[in-house]
């Protein structure tokens, strides 16, 4: 797969309904879009795996057992403790190699996984730290793919939402901190993860790939734009910049006043 390859899949994805929305093939589709280098059947490789090994388990475990101990145990999917800002960590390709990443990435594994052995499971786009929801007899469970797939008591997740600066009205809303996230909103966020890792360490080009997969995957979305032009203006490409802005402006009447005054601080420039 080439990264125009991975573009055209993503454009696909984007106009999918979120019913429809190929999720793992769609992670597959931006780690090579950053580097198309990568071989994307260890992605595939890892998530047949994952079906083979918690199809076994279902027959014997709860759920939420099954669900961890396949990804897990398994597996041997977890968090990347030591070298948490590793860029590939963010990398779905990477991580079926490594075995370790970031939350959501590895929440991709659990949700397509999880999925194509019957289980109802979904992102939880919870502040700071991606969760999992799953459904059981007893109700929705949240489950923390970092910390292999442990599951997140009600108490845990209030306390986790005042440390990430929710109000105790909210952090005691177990309904709003469980609130199912799309599969769309899952990747995206971890786009929103490497364009804001890459943005702090001033690598523009990878800041710009992945603010443009934000763009692809939601192309109503006029704020990937914005942030394209900004990756573009660290660059120097002040022309490209100024073609993003315009872009955004038409997308959303609400970003035409935003997207107009960053777009007259690029013309200044060009000037």
């Amino acid at each position: 797969m080439t990264r125009e390859d991975a573009e055209t899949l993503l454009k696909e994805a984007g106009r999918a309904g979120d019913g429809d929305f190929p999720l793992l093939e769609a992670a597959i589709a931006c780690a090579v879009h950053e580097d198309p280098e990568r071989d994307p059947d260890a992605a595939r490789d890892l998530a047949r795996f994952g079906v083979e090994r918690l199809t076994e388990r279902l027959a014997l475990e709860s759920p939420e057992e099954a669900l961890a101990e396949a990804m897990a145990g398994d597996l041997r999917l977890g968090g990347d403790l030591f070298t948490y800002e590793h860029p590939d960590n963010a990398d779905v390709v990477a991580v079926a190699t490594r075995r370790k990443g970031l939350p959501v990435a590895l929440g991709v594994f659990y949700l397509h996984v999880a999925r194509k052995c019957g289980l109802t499971v979904q992102g939880v786009d919870f502040p700071g730290h991606f969760l999992l929801r799953i459904e059981t007899a007893e109700g929705p469970l949240a489950m923390d793919p970092f910390s292999e797939g442990r599951v997140v008591l009600p108490s845990e997740l209030t306390r986790r939402a005042l440390h990430a600066g929710l109000t105790p009205n909210v952090a005691d809303r177990l309904d709003r901190l469980m609130a199912p996230a799309s599969d769309r909103d899952v990747l995206i966020r971890l786009q929103n993860n490497i364009f804001a890792r890459a943005s702090n360490a001033r690598d523009f080009p990878r800041a710009e790939r992945a603010a443009l997969r934000r763009a692809l995957l939601d192309p109503a979305d006029h704020r990937p734009w914005l942030d394209v032009a900004a990756a573009r203006e660290g660059q120097g490409a002040l022309a490209g910049a100024m073609e993003a802005l315009t872009h955004a402006g038409t997308l959303d009447g609400g970003a035409a006043l935003a997207a107009r005054a960053q777009r007259e601080r690029v013309r200044l420039r060009l000037n």
